[in-house]
């Protein structure tokens, strides 16, 4: 069933995406709004699909600390779902991602028109200082920028280093760094076909404070991060034992 239901999903997925793709070309000249309403559009026909399809929903805690106006996102990345959820939550999401993804005909050019930032991972400094002139234009306008500062998905129950990107923003920004977790990877996991029924749990933690130096912000960032989505992690494996045995 599970199988059934996941492949039903992916075709619903695909067609959707198709049709987005090629009738998303007629808003390029058109006002920014414009193309971010459409894939906020998108956002709720993929939710509906998983909810009804799969059998899988979310769920969102510490709603008083999600940010109002200008804010960096810090998320933990366990899933696809993570590079979308945001537009169900957020006022004006912007999301980092790689520049590989930019460069993808019609894909790329809808994510730069809806103002998401790319990063070149190999870059070294001057990729760096690129990034961070990108994000202070993002809040200055007061948008949301959400970025994954481990740069990678990681599967539940692993870790890998902060990249110095996060730091760096939070040194040029006066916007308020909020960190996320989630443990979307028990549902859906990385270039995994099956998608599993249950509920995604994202939560909001409180923002980081000012005055940090880069290693203690680091430190504290993955601290929270980590600590919290490990806490969903279990919690999620209690509450449905099919995913016990999961990664």
């Amino acid at each position: 069933m599970m199988l059934v239901r996941s492949l039903s999903f992916n075709v619903v997925s695909v067609v959707l995406h198709v049709f987005l793709l090629v009738g998303m070309m007629v808003l390029l000249p058109l006002p920014r709004r414009w193309m971010q309403a459409t894939v906020q559009t998108w956002t709720h026909m993929i939710r509906i699909g998983l909810r009804h399809i799969v059998g899988l929903d979310f769920e969102v805690r510490g709603l008083g600390h999600r940010p109002r106006g200008a804010a960096v996102i810090a998320c933990k990345h366990q899933s696809a779902w993570d590079t979308f959820v945001f537009y169900l939550l957020l006022d004006d999401p912007n999301y980092v991602m790689k520049t590989e993804l930019m460069r993808i005909p019609f894909w790329g050019w809808y994510a730069r028109k809806c103002g998401a930032i790319s990063v070149d991972r190999t870059g070294g400094a001057g990729a760096l200082k690129k990034l961070v002139r990108d994000v202070q234009d993002r809040v200055a306008d007061g948008r949301q920028v959400i970025m994954f500062p481990e740069g990678t998905r990681t599967a539940p129950g692993t870790r890998r280093p902060y990249q110095p990107g996060i730091a760096a923003i939070y040194r040029a920004t006066e916007a308020p760094v909020v960190p996320v977790a989630v443990n979307s990877g028990l549902f859906w996991g990385r270039r995994s076909f099956l998608k599993q029924p249950g509920v995604v749990t994202l939560e909001f933690l409180p923002a980081m404070p000012r005055g940090l130096d880069r290693n203690a912000f680091l430190a504290e960032l993955a601290n929270r991060i980590e600590t919290a989505t490990d806490a969903l992690v279990g919690e999620a494996r209690a509450r449905f034992p099919h995913l016990a045995g999961g990664a």
